[in-house]
Protein backbone atom coordinates (compact mmCIF):
# COMPACT_ATOMS: atom_id res chain seq x y z
CA UNK A 1 0.00 0.00 0.00
CA UNK A 2 1.43 3.37 -1.03
CA UNK A 3 0.96 6.40 1.21
CA UNK A 4 1.12 10.07 0.32
CA UNK A 5 0.97 13.07 2.62
CA UNK A 6 -0.35 16.32 1.11
CA UNK A 7 0.30 19.43 3.23
CA UNK A 8 -1.61 22.61 2.35
CA UNK A 9 -0.22 25.63 4.22
CA UNK A 10 -2.43 28.71 4.40
CA UNK A 11 -2.11 31.98 6.31
CA UNK A 12 -4.46 30.81 9.08
CA UNK A 13 -4.23 27.01 9.12
CA UNK A 14 -2.36 23.96 7.88
CA UNK A 15 -4.41 21.15 6.33
CA UNK A 16 -2.82 17.69 6.16
CA UNK A 17 -4.31 14.94 4.00
CA UNK A 18 -3.17 11.31 4.18
CA UNK A 19 -3.82 9.27 1.03
CA UNK A 20 -3.57 5.50 0.89
CA UNK A 21 -3.51 4.23 -2.69
CA UNK A 22 -4.83 7.69 -3.72
CA UNK A 23 -7.84 7.37 -1.37
CA UNK A 24 -8.25 10.03 1.32
CA UNK A 25 -8.24 8.31 4.74
CA UNK A 26 -7.22 11.04 7.19
CA UNK A 27 -7.64 14.81 7.20
CA UNK A 28 -6.18 17.09 9.88
CA UNK A 29 -6.60 20.84 10.09
CA UNK A 30 -4.44 22.78 12.50
CA UNK A 31 -4.96 26.48 13.20
CA UNK A 32 -1.76 28.51 13.10
CA UNK A 33 -2.48 29.77 16.64
CA UNK A 34 -3.64 26.39 17.98
CA UNK A 35 -3.00 25.72 21.66
CA UNK A 36 -3.47 22.68 23.85
CA UNK A 37 -2.33 19.83 21.63
CA UNK A 38 -2.43 16.29 22.96
CA UNK A 39 0.96 15.59 24.56
CA UNK A 40 1.70 19.16 25.71
CA UNK A 41 3.00 19.29 29.30
CA UNK A 42 1.95 22.25 31.48
CA UNK A 43 2.78 23.67 34.87
CA UNK A 44 -0.75 24.29 36.15
CA UNK A 45 -2.50 25.34 39.32
CA UNK A 46 -5.29 23.52 41.17
CA UNK A 47 -8.37 25.77 41.07
CA UNK A 48 -11.10 23.61 42.60
CA UNK A 49 -11.33 20.19 44.26
CA UNK A 50 -14.49 18.21 43.45
CA UNK A 51 -14.76 15.36 46.04
CA UNK A 52 -18.07 14.14 44.58
CA UNK A 53 -16.38 13.54 41.19
CA UNK A 54 -13.08 12.49 42.83
CA UNK A 55 -11.47 15.00 40.49
CA UNK A 56 -10.08 18.52 40.33
CA UNK A 57 -10.19 21.43 37.92
CA UNK A 58 -6.76 22.72 36.92
CA UNK A 59 -5.85 26.10 35.44
CA UNK A 60 -3.63 25.64 32.39
CA UNK A 61 -4.45 28.86 30.52
CA UNK A 62 -7.60 27.73 28.67
CA UNK A 63 -10.80 29.78 29.05
CA UNK A 64 -12.34 26.82 30.89
CA UNK A 65 -10.39 25.00 33.57
CA UNK A 66 -9.08 21.56 32.59
CA UNK A 67 -10.33 18.34 34.19
CA UNK A 68 -8.10 15.91 36.12
CA UNK A 69 -9.60 12.72 37.59
CA UNK A 70 -7.97 10.83 40.47
CA UNK A 71 -7.41 7.78 38.25
CA UNK A 72 -5.41 9.98 35.85
CA UNK A 73 -2.92 11.05 38.52
CA UNK A 74 -0.89 7.91 37.88
CA UNK A 75 0.65 5.57 40.49
CA UNK A 76 3.84 7.68 40.75
CA UNK A 77 2.07 10.99 41.38
CA UNK A 78 3.68 11.51 44.79
CA UNK A 79 7.12 11.03 43.26
CA UNK A 80 6.33 13.50 40.48
CA UNK A 81 4.97 15.99 43.01
CA UNK A 82 8.05 15.68 45.23
CA UNK A 83 10.42 16.10 42.28
CA UNK A 84 8.46 19.14 41.03
CA UNK A 85 8.63 20.70 44.49
CA UNK A 86 12.41 20.22 44.59
CA UNK A 87 12.78 21.83 41.16
CA UNK A 88 10.60 24.81 42.11
CA UNK A 89 12.05 25.47 45.57
CA UNK A 90 15.77 24.56 45.44
CA UNK A 91 18.29 27.32 44.84
CA UNK A 92 20.33 24.91 42.78
CA UNK A 93 18.78 22.79 40.04
CA UNK A 94 16.91 19.60 40.86
CA UNK A 95 18.95 16.38 40.92
CA UNK A 96 18.99 14.07 37.90
CA UNK A 97 16.04 11.72 37.97
CA UNK A 98 18.29 8.64 38.04
CA UNK A 99 19.58 9.80 41.46
CA UNK A 100 16.14 10.73 42.80
CA UNK A 101 14.62 8.57 45.55
CA UNK A 102 11.04 7.71 44.64
CA UNK A 103 8.22 7.52 47.18
CA UNK A 104 5.62 4.70 47.30
CA UNK A 105 2.80 4.60 44.75
CA UNK A 106 -0.48 6.26 45.68
CA UNK A 107 -3.54 4.23 46.70
CA UNK A 108 -5.40 3.10 43.60
CA UNK A 109 -8.74 3.63 45.38
CA UNK A 110 -7.82 6.87 47.16
CA UNK A 111 -9.48 10.27 47.19
CA UNK A 112 -8.46 13.37 45.24
CA UNK A 113 -8.37 15.59 48.34
CA UNK A 114 -5.68 13.32 49.83
CA UNK A 115 -3.32 14.30 46.98
CA UNK A 116 -4.26 17.84 45.93
CA UNK A 117 -5.18 21.15 47.55
CA UNK A 118 -6.44 24.43 46.06
CA UNK A 119 -3.65 26.68 44.80
CA UNK A 120 -1.14 23.82 44.51
CA UNK A 121 1.21 23.84 41.52
CA UNK A 122 1.05 20.62 39.53
CA UNK A 123 2.62 19.13 36.39
CA UNK A 124 0.01 17.85 33.93
CA UNK A 125 -0.17 16.62 30.34
CA UNK A 126 -2.98 17.18 27.82
CA UNK A 127 -4.77 13.85 27.26
CA UNK A 128 -7.70 15.28 25.27
CA UNK A 129 -7.97 18.61 23.51
CA UNK A 130 -10.89 20.94 24.35
CA UNK A 131 -14.03 19.43 22.79
CA UNK A 132 -17.31 21.31 22.41
CA UNK A 133 -17.92 23.29 25.62
CA UNK A 134 -15.47 21.23 27.71
CA UNK A 135 -11.94 22.20 28.67
CA UNK A 136 -8.93 19.93 28.11
CA UNK A 137 -8.72 16.53 29.83
CA UNK A 138 -5.49 16.04 31.76
CA UNK A 139 -3.24 13.33 33.14
CA UNK A 140 -0.29 13.47 35.50
CA UNK A 141 1.12 10.18 34.21
CA UNK A 142 3.67 11.97 32.06
CA UNK A 143 5.05 10.46 28.84
CA UNK A 144 7.28 11.93 26.12
CA UNK A 145 6.92 10.35 22.70
CA UNK A 146 9.74 9.87 20.23
CA UNK A 147 9.97 8.15 16.88
CA UNK A 148 10.85 4.70 18.24
CA UNK A 149 10.41 5.07 22.00
CA UNK A 150 8.07 6.63 24.55
CA UNK A 151 9.77 7.81 27.75
CA UNK A 152 7.85 7.53 31.04
CA UNK A 153 9.58 9.31 33.95
CA UNK A 154 9.23 7.83 37.49
CA UNK A 155 8.64 4.34 36.15
CA UNK A 156 11.07 1.46 35.69
CA UNK A 157 8.86 -0.68 33.48
CA UNK A 158 9.91 -1.58 29.92
CA UNK A 159 7.22 -2.80 27.54
CA UNK A 160 7.26 -3.58 23.82
CA UNK A 161 4.47 -2.95 21.29
CA UNK A 162 2.21 -5.96 20.92
CA UNK A 163 2.17 -5.33 17.15
CA UNK A 164 5.72 -6.71 16.98
CA UNK A 165 4.78 -10.35 16.46
CA UNK A 166 8.20 -12.00 16.74
CA UNK A 167 8.90 -13.14 20.32
CA UNK A 168 12.62 -13.17 19.52
CA UNK A 169 12.55 -9.53 18.39
CA UNK A 170 10.40 -8.45 21.34
CA UNK A 171 12.84 -10.07 23.77
CA UNK A 172 15.83 -8.52 21.98
CA UNK A 173 14.35 -5.03 22.20
CA UNK A 174 13.36 -5.45 25.85
CA UNK A 175 16.84 -6.67 26.86
CA UNK A 176 18.43 -3.88 24.85
CA UNK A 177 16.38 -1.08 26.48
CA UNK A 178 16.83 -2.50 29.99
CA UNK A 179 20.59 -2.48 29.44
CA UNK A 180 20.78 1.19 28.34
CA UNK A 181 18.04 3.02 30.24
CA UNK A 182 18.86 4.93 33.45
CA UNK A 183 17.10 4.28 36.75
CA UNK A 184 13.63 5.83 37.31
CA UNK A 185 12.78 5.93 33.61
CA UNK A 186 10.27 3.59 32.01
CA UNK A 187 10.15 3.01 28.26
CA UNK A 188 7.56 1.83 25.76
CA UNK A 189 9.11 0.46 22.57
CA UNK A 190 6.99 1.42 19.55
CA UNK A 191 6.21 -0.83 16.59
CA UNK A 192 8.47 1.15 14.25
CA UNK A 193 11.49 0.20 16.42
CA UNK A 194 11.43 -3.32 14.97
CA UNK A 195 14.96 -4.30 13.79
CA UNK A 196 16.45 -0.96 14.92
CA UNK A 197 20.08 -1.01 16.04
CA UNK A 198 21.20 -0.20 19.58
CA UNK A 199 23.04 2.99 18.59
CA UNK A 200 19.90 4.54 17.12
CA UNK A 201 17.69 3.62 20.08
CA UNK A 202 20.34 4.76 22.57
CA UNK A 203 20.64 8.15 20.84
CA UNK A 204 16.86 8.65 20.86
CA UNK A 205 16.57 7.61 24.51
CA UNK A 206 19.27 10.11 25.51
CA UNK A 207 17.52 12.81 23.47
CA UNK A 208 14.17 12.22 25.25
CA UNK A 209 15.88 12.26 28.67
CA UNK A 210 17.65 15.50 27.77
CA UNK A 211 14.30 17.01 26.72
CA UNK A 212 12.82 16.11 30.14
CA UNK A 213 15.78 17.33 32.21
CA UNK A 214 16.21 20.56 30.22
CA UNK A 215 12.60 21.49 30.98
CA UNK A 216 13.23 21.13 34.72
CA UNK A 217 16.33 23.33 34.59
CA UNK A 218 14.13 26.30 33.68
CA UNK A 219 10.89 25.40 35.42
CA UNK A 220 11.35 27.61 38.49
CA UNK A 221 11.53 30.69 36.24
CA UNK A 222 8.07 29.97 34.79
CA UNK A 223 4.83 31.57 35.91
CA UNK A 224 1.71 29.48 36.43
CA UNK A 225 0.19 28.39 34.07
CA UNK A 226 2.96 27.81 31.53
CA UNK A 227 3.85 25.33 28.80
CA UNK A 228 6.80 23.22 30.01
CA UNK A 229 7.28 20.77 27.13
CA UNK A 230 5.44 21.24 23.83
CA UNK A 231 4.38 18.35 21.66
CA UNK A 232 5.45 18.46 18.01
CA UNK A 233 3.19 20.34 15.63
CA UNK A 234 0.52 18.21 13.96
CA UNK A 235 2.55 17.75 10.75
CA UNK A 236 5.65 16.44 12.54
CA UNK A 237 3.57 14.31 14.94
CA UNK A 238 1.85 12.59 12.00
CA UNK A 239 5.22 11.99 10.34
CA UNK A 240 6.65 10.60 13.58
CA UNK A 241 3.73 8.21 14.07
CA UNK A 242 3.04 7.17 10.48
CA UNK A 243 6.21 7.41 8.43
CA UNK A 244 7.35 4.00 7.22
CA UNK A 245 8.68 2.28 4.14
CA UNK A 246 5.29 2.45 2.38
CA UNK A 247 5.41 6.27 2.23
CA UNK A 248 6.42 7.21 -1.29
CA UNK A 249 5.88 10.97 -1.33
CA UNK A 250 5.19 14.03 0.83
CA UNK A 251 4.05 17.14 -1.04
CA UNK A 252 4.21 20.60 0.56
CA UNK A 253 3.15 23.92 -0.97
CA UNK A 254 5.10 26.22 1.36
CA UNK A 255 8.88 26.70 1.26
CA UNK A 256 9.25 27.18 5.02
CA UNK A 257 7.18 24.10 5.92
CA UNK A 258 9.00 22.16 3.19
CA UNK A 259 12.34 22.88 4.88
CA UNK A 260 10.96 22.06 8.34
CA UNK A 261 9.51 18.74 7.17
CA UNK A 262 12.69 17.80 5.31
CA UNK A 263 14.85 18.67 8.32
CA UNK A 264 12.60 16.71 10.68
CA UNK A 265 12.62 13.63 8.44
CA UNK A 266 16.39 14.00 8.32
CA UNK A 267 16.46 13.42 12.08
CA UNK A 268 14.10 10.44 12.19
CA UNK A 269 14.63 8.72 8.82
CA UNK A 270 17.40 10.31 6.72
CA UNK A 271 16.94 7.80 3.93
CA UNK A 272 13.39 9.16 3.33
CA UNK A 273 14.37 12.82 2.82
CA UNK A 274 14.16 12.49 -0.96
CA UNK A 275 10.41 11.78 -0.84
CA UNK A 276 9.67 15.34 0.36
CA UNK A 277 8.75 17.52 -2.62
CA UNK A 278 7.74 21.16 -2.85
CA UNK A 279 4.63 21.82 -4.93
CA UNK A 280 4.56 25.01 -6.99
CA UNK A 281 1.75 24.46 -9.49
CA UNK A 282 -0.88 27.09 -10.37
CA UNK A 283 -3.84 25.13 -9.02
CA UNK A 284 -4.19 24.67 -5.26
CA UNK A 285 -2.29 21.64 -3.96
CA UNK A 286 -5.49 19.90 -2.76
CA UNK A 287 -7.15 20.44 -6.13
CA UNK A 288 -4.10 19.18 -8.03
CA UNK A 289 -3.96 15.91 -6.08
CA UNK A 290 -7.74 15.37 -6.10
CA UNK A 291 -8.16 15.94 -2.36
CA UNK A 292 -10.78 18.70 -2.71
CA UNK A 293 -13.06 16.47 -4.77
CA UNK A 294 -12.78 13.61 -2.27
CA UNK A 295 -13.56 15.96 0.64
CA UNK A 296 -16.71 17.17 -1.12
CA UNK A 297 -17.89 13.59 -1.69
CA UNK A 298 -16.96 12.16 1.73
CA UNK A 299 -18.06 14.71 4.33
CA UNK A 300 -21.77 14.96 3.67
CA UNK A 301 -24.66 13.43 5.58
CA UNK A 302 -24.99 10.87 2.77
CA UNK A 303 -21.91 9.01 1.49
CA UNK A 304 -22.07 6.72 -1.57
CA UNK A 305 -19.63 3.84 -1.63
CA UNK A 306 -20.51 1.03 -4.08
CA UNK A 307 -22.90 0.55 -7.00
CA UNK A 308 -25.64 2.77 -5.61
CA UNK A 309 -25.27 1.70 -1.96
CA UNK A 310 -24.80 4.53 0.54
CA UNK A 311 -24.38 5.47 4.20
CA UNK A 312 -26.39 8.01 6.16
CA UNK A 313 -24.36 9.47 9.03
CA UNK A 314 -26.14 11.29 11.86
CA UNK A 315 -24.68 12.84 15.01
CA UNK A 316 -26.37 13.25 18.38
CA UNK A 317 -25.11 14.61 21.69
CA UNK A 318 -24.34 11.13 23.05
CA UNK A 319 -23.42 9.03 19.99
CA UNK A 320 -23.07 8.73 16.22
CA UNK A 321 -25.49 6.67 14.12
CA UNK A 322 -24.64 5.18 10.72
CA UNK A 323 -27.36 3.62 8.58
CA UNK A 324 -26.37 1.28 5.72
CA UNK A 325 -28.62 1.34 2.64
CA UNK A 326 -28.38 -0.86 -0.44
CA UNK A 327 -29.96 1.77 -2.73
CA UNK A 328 -30.76 0.45 -6.23
CA UNK A 329 -28.56 -2.66 -5.81
CA UNK A 330 -31.49 -4.62 -4.41
CA UNK A 331 -33.18 -4.40 -7.82
CA UNK A 332 -30.29 -6.09 -9.61
CA UNK A 333 -29.56 -9.02 -7.26
CA UNK A 334 -31.99 -11.90 -6.84
CA UNK A 335 -30.66 -13.35 -3.60
CA UNK A 336 -31.44 -10.96 -0.73
CA UNK A 337 -28.93 -12.57 1.66
CA UNK A 338 -26.12 -12.38 -0.89
CA UNK A 339 -26.94 -8.77 -1.65
CA UNK A 340 -27.04 -7.86 2.06
CA UNK A 341 -23.67 -9.51 2.74
CA UNK A 342 -22.04 -7.87 -0.27
CA UNK A 343 -23.29 -4.38 0.68
CA UNK A 344 -22.46 -4.83 4.37
CA UNK A 345 -18.88 -5.93 3.67
CA UNK A 346 -18.33 -2.92 1.40
CA UNK A 347 -19.99 -0.70 4.00
CA UNK A 348 -17.57 -1.94 6.67
CA UNK A 349 -14.64 -0.75 4.53
CA UNK A 350 -16.19 2.69 4.08
CA UNK A 351 -17.23 3.01 7.73
CA UNK A 352 -13.66 2.32 8.91
CA UNK A 353 -12.47 4.99 6.50
CA UNK A 354 -15.10 7.49 7.68
CA UNK A 355 -14.23 6.99 11.35
CA UNK A 356 -10.59 7.84 10.65
CA UNK A 357 -11.37 10.62 8.22
CA UNK A 358 -13.84 12.46 10.46
CA UNK A 359 -12.03 11.36 13.65
CA UNK A 360 -15.36 10.28 15.10
CA UNK A 361 -15.15 9.18 18.72
CA UNK A 362 -17.28 7.94 21.58
CA UNK A 363 -20.06 5.48 20.77
CA UNK A 364 -20.87 4.65 17.14
CA UNK A 365 -23.94 2.53 16.35
CA UNK A 366 -24.11 1.01 12.86
CA UNK A 367 -27.41 -0.30 11.46
CA UNK A 368 -26.36 -2.86 8.87
CA UNK A 369 -28.76 -4.52 6.44
CA UNK A 370 -30.39 -7.52 8.14
CA UNK A 371 -28.81 -10.94 7.49
CA UNK A 372 -30.37 -14.20 8.67
CA UNK A 373 -27.38 -16.57 8.36
CA UNK A 374 -24.99 -16.68 11.35
CA UNK A 375 -21.85 -17.35 9.21
CA UNK A 376 -22.52 -14.16 7.25
CA UNK A 377 -22.90 -12.15 10.45
CA UNK A 378 -19.62 -13.57 11.73
CA UNK A 379 -17.94 -12.75 8.41
CA UNK A 380 -19.08 -9.12 8.70
CA UNK A 381 -17.77 -8.88 12.29
CA UNK A 382 -14.39 -10.27 11.19
CA UNK A 383 -14.24 -7.83 8.26
CA UNK A 384 -14.93 -4.85 10.53
CA UNK A 385 -12.14 -5.92 12.91
CA UNK A 386 -9.78 -6.38 9.96
CA UNK A 387 -10.41 -2.97 8.36
CA UNK A 388 -10.28 -1.21 11.75
CA UNK A 389 -6.91 -2.78 12.60
CA UNK A 390 -5.09 0.06 10.86
CA UNK A 391 -6.81 2.70 12.99
CA UNK A 392 -4.33 4.22 15.47
CA UNK A 393 -7.11 5.32 17.85
CA UNK A 394 -8.05 2.82 20.57
CA UNK A 395 -11.34 1.14 19.70
CA UNK A 396 -13.58 -1.76 20.63
CA UNK A 397 -16.06 -3.56 18.35
CA UNK A 398 -18.99 -5.69 19.50
CA UNK A 399 -20.60 -8.42 17.35
CA UNK A 400 -23.90 -7.76 15.60
CA UNK A 401 -26.94 -7.80 17.87
CA UNK A 402 -30.06 -9.74 16.92
CA UNK A 403 -31.44 -6.47 15.50
CA UNK A 404 -28.50 -6.11 13.08
CA UNK A 405 -26.82 -3.33 15.09
CA UNK A 406 -23.08 -3.14 15.67
CA UNK A 407 -21.66 -1.02 18.48
CA UNK A 408 -18.19 0.51 18.21
CA UNK A 409 -16.38 2.64 20.77
CA UNK A 410 -13.48 4.74 19.56
CA UNK A 411 -11.14 6.94 21.54
CA UNK A 412 -11.61 10.64 20.97
CA UNK A 413 -8.77 13.00 21.91
CA UNK A 414 -9.55 15.85 19.52
CA UNK A 415 -12.76 17.52 18.29
CA UNK A 416 -14.44 15.66 15.45
CA UNK A 417 -13.56 16.89 11.98
CA UNK A 418 -16.60 18.70 10.57
CA UNK A 419 -16.52 20.22 7.10
CA UNK A 420 -19.50 22.03 5.62
CA UNK A 421 -19.77 20.81 2.04
CA UNK A 422 -23.20 22.24 1.15
CA UNK A 423 -22.73 25.45 -0.80
CA UNK A 424 -24.88 28.56 -0.75
CA UNK A 425 -26.42 29.17 -4.17
CA UNK A 426 -23.80 31.25 -6.02
CA UNK A 427 -26.47 33.23 -7.84
CA UNK A 428 -28.90 34.14 -5.06
CA UNK A 429 -26.84 33.65 -1.85
CA UNK A 430 -29.78 31.75 -0.41
CA UNK A 431 -32.34 34.46 -1.08
CA UNK A 432 -34.04 32.76 -4.01
CA UNK A 433 -33.48 35.83 -6.21
CA UNK A 434 -30.88 35.93 -8.98
CA UNK A 435 -28.79 38.95 -9.94
CA UNK A 436 -28.07 39.23 -13.68
CA UNK A 437 -25.13 36.96 -14.49
CA UNK A 438 -24.19 39.21 -17.39
CA UNK A 439 -22.97 41.76 -14.84
CA UNK A 440 -20.33 39.50 -13.20
CA UNK A 441 -17.47 40.96 -15.30
CA UNK A 442 -18.62 44.48 -14.46
CA UNK A 443 -18.55 43.60 -10.75
CA UNK A 444 -15.00 42.26 -11.09
CA UNK A 445 -13.84 45.34 -13.00
CA UNK A 446 -15.39 47.72 -10.45
CA UNK A 447 -13.56 46.04 -7.57
CA UNK A 448 -10.34 45.83 -9.59
CA UNK A 449 -10.42 49.57 -10.33
CA UNK A 450 -11.16 50.40 -6.70
CA UNK A 451 -8.27 48.25 -5.40
CA UNK A 452 -5.81 49.73 -7.92
CA UNK A 453 -6.81 53.23 -6.90
CA UNK A 454 -6.76 52.57 -3.15
CA UNK A 455 -3.63 50.42 -2.89
CA UNK A 456 -1.47 51.93 -5.66
CA UNK A 457 -1.20 48.94 -8.00
CA UNK A 458 -0.23 46.16 -5.57
CA UNK A 459 0.54 42.56 -6.51
CA UNK A 460 -2.86 40.93 -6.95
CA UNK A 461 -4.32 37.49 -7.63
CA UNK A 462 -7.89 37.12 -8.86
CA UNK A 463 -9.47 33.77 -7.91
CA UNK A 464 -12.54 32.76 -9.92
CA UNK A 465 -14.58 29.72 -10.86
CA UNK A 466 -12.94 27.77 -13.75
CA UNK A 467 -15.72 28.90 -16.16
CA UNK A 468 -15.04 32.58 -15.47
CA UNK A 469 -11.29 31.90 -15.55
CA UNK A 470 -11.67 30.44 -19.05
CA UNK A 471 -13.75 33.43 -20.20
CA UNK A 472 -11.07 35.85 -18.98
CA UNK A 473 -8.06 34.02 -20.42
CA UNK A 474 -9.17 32.42 -23.69
CA UNK A 475 -9.18 34.07 -27.09
CA UNK A 476 -6.99 36.80 -28.57
CA UNK A 477 -6.91 39.39 -27.33
CA UNK A 478 -8.19 37.91 -24.08
CA UNK A 479 -10.06 39.95 -21.46
CA UNK A 480 -7.02 39.62 -19.20
CA UNK A 481 -4.77 41.12 -21.90
CA UNK A 482 -7.21 43.99 -22.49
CA UNK A 483 -7.13 44.77 -18.76
CA UNK A 484 -3.32 44.77 -18.79
CA UNK A 485 -3.22 47.21 -21.72
CA UNK A 486 -5.84 49.44 -20.11
CA UNK A 487 -4.66 49.52 -16.49
CA UNK A 488 -0.90 48.90 -17.02
CA UNK A 489 -1.05 46.36 -14.20
CA UNK A 490 -0.16 42.67 -14.30
CA UNK A 491 -3.02 40.75 -12.67
CA UNK A 492 -2.49 37.05 -11.88
CA UNK A 493 -5.51 34.80 -12.41
CA UNK A 494 -6.14 31.58 -10.54
CA UNK A 495 -9.02 29.15 -10.99
CA UNK A 496 -10.66 27.60 -7.94
CA UNK A 497 -13.45 25.05 -8.29
CA UNK A 498 -14.39 25.60 -4.63
CA UNK A 499 -15.80 29.02 -5.54
CA UNK A 500 -19.36 29.42 -6.81
CA UNK A 501 -19.92 30.23 -10.46
CA UNK A 502 -20.42 33.95 -9.79
CA UNK A 503 -18.03 34.24 -6.85
CA UNK A 504 -14.57 35.81 -7.06
CA UNK A 505 -11.85 37.01 -4.68
CA UNK A 506 -8.93 39.39 -4.91
CA UNK A 507 -5.90 38.12 -2.93
CA UNK A 508 -2.99 40.31 -1.86
CA UNK A 509 0.69 39.28 -1.91
CA UNK A 510 0.48 37.90 1.65
CA UNK A 511 -2.29 35.49 0.64
CA UNK A 512 -5.13 37.33 2.42
CA UNK A 513 -8.47 38.14 0.82
CA UNK A 514 -9.03 41.84 0.12
CA UNK A 515 -12.35 42.99 1.54
CA UNK A 516 -13.89 45.74 -0.57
Amino acid sequence: MSKELIIDTGSKEIAIALLEDKRLVELNKEKSNLKFSVGDIYLGKVKKIMPGLNAAFIEVGYEKDAFLHYLDLGPQFQSLNKYLGMALNRKSRAPSLDRFKKVPDINKHGKIKEQLRSGQQILVQIAKEPISSKGPRLTSEISIAGRNLVLIPFSDKVSVSSKINSDEERNRLKRLIISIKPKNYGVIVRTVARDRKVALLDAELRSLIEKWESAFKEIKTLTTPSLVIGELNRTSAILRDLLNASFNSIHVNDASVFRDVKDYIGTIAPEKQKIVKQYSGRASIFEHFGVDKQIKSLFGRTVSFKSGAYLIIEHTEALHVIDVNSGNRSQSVNNQETNALDVNLAAADEIARQLRLRDMGGIIVVDFIDMTMAPNRAKLFDRMKEVMSGDRAKHNILPLSKFGLMQITRQRVRPEMEIQIMETCPSCNGSGEVSPSILIIDHIVNQYQYILKKFDKPKLVLRTHPFIFAYLTKGFPSVKLKWYLKYKHKLALKKDSNLGLLDFEFIDNSGDKIIV
